[in-house]
């Protein structure tokens, strides 16, 4: 059997923290210290485009030690701030973008519902 894999992390208010790393996680390439509160797993980070610019970025998320926030799985997203002008045929390219989008993210959260239901 394998030892569960754990990571160390720097903290501005304990230290190095050791912690259970899960199977999805990243990883945490260049640690800058945070609070032991804000030390969060995140998953690879998946794009969703339109034209090749950026809409939003969605990844499995997880801060274990959070004082305020949930401690379990969850999807993070983060939305671009995309702006542009746009014709009538870049409009529906961009609402095809986002109806695009919205299937990935629902196939997101077909992923991520195993994973709440105890797998890491």
């Amino acid at each position: 059997m394998n030892a569960p894999r754990t990571v160390t992390l720097p903290t501005h208010d304990h230290g190095d923290v050791t912690l259970p790393e899960p199977t999805w996680c990243a990883g945490h390439p260049n640690p800058r210290p945070q609070y032991r509160t804000d030390l969060t797993h995140y998953g690879p980070e998946h794009r969703l485009t339109f034209n090749g610019e950026p809409l939003f970025a969605l990844m499995l998320a997880q801060s274990p030690l959070s004082e305020r926030a949930g401690r379990e799985v969850s999807a993070y997203v983060e939305e671009s701030g995309y702006t542009g002008s746009l014709d009538p045929t870049g409009l529906y390219g961009l609402a095809a973008a986002l109806d695009a989008a919205a299937d990935q993210m629902r196939a997101f959260a077909d992923q991520l519902s195993p994973l709440l239901g105890g797998g890491r």
